[in-house]
């Protein structure tokens, strides 16, 4: 699935799951600019996204030649990351490799058929998208390294939410009829 758009060597699409979703308002974090944000989490079996990925960073080292004195320096801060490694406590990046991707501008969010989403109930944390992400070399404040900006995304399926939180359907029990109330042991307000 994974493919880079418009033969830009440094745009790959990516299908994966994702989490930490904030793509419907602009975030500060730590005092930074606002952005909009997400983390791609990618299967380590999903090897032909893996390849192209790989691919786009490689392009995008060599593009920021000009930025990093002519080469390639040896120790970038490159946007894929270990799931195991790097988040060994979360479950949900167990064998699975990430991508923190930002951007000042809000990506367009669509559904399978290419129709434009703005119930932000409907792309959350969780659900499974296809994310277009471009890389591109970065030498900043002594710090140099290929980042990830966020393009569009298309959600492609729901899956779990990951906020933590316990759907309310999860956590009630439905309330037959008012006879069912009355048997309830409800403190009588309630009733």
């Amino acid at each position: 699935m994974a493919n880079n758009q418009n033969n830009n060597a440094t745009r790959v699409h990516i299908p994966c799951r994702i989490s930490f979703a904030n793509i419907w308002e602009p975030k500060s974090i730590n005092g930074s600019d606002e952005k909009y944000s997400v983390s791609l989490i990618i299967s380590k079996e999903d090897k032909q996204t893996l390849r192209a990925i790989h691919e786009a960073v490689q392009t995008a080292k060599e593009n920021g030649k000009g930025k990093w004195n002519g080469k390639i320096p040896a120790n970038l801060k490159l946007p894929l990351r270990d799931g195991d490694i790097d988040r060994p406590d979360d479950e949900e990046y167990a064998n699975a490799y990430f991508i923190n991707a930002n951007n000042k501008e809000k990506p367009g969010i669509v559904d399978r058929r290419v129709q434009p989403i703005t119930d932000p109930s409907e792309v959350y944390s969780g659900c499974y998208c296809i994310v277009s992400v471009n890389f591109y070399p970065f030498n900043a404040n002594g710090n140099r390294g290929v980042a990830a900006s966020l393009g569009n995304i298309q959600k492609v399926s729901d899956g779990e939410p990951l906020s933590g939180r316990v759907s309310a359907m999860a956590e009630f029990e439905a309330l037959e009829d008012e006879e069912e109330l009355m048997k309830e042991e409800l403190p009588d307000y309630l009733r």
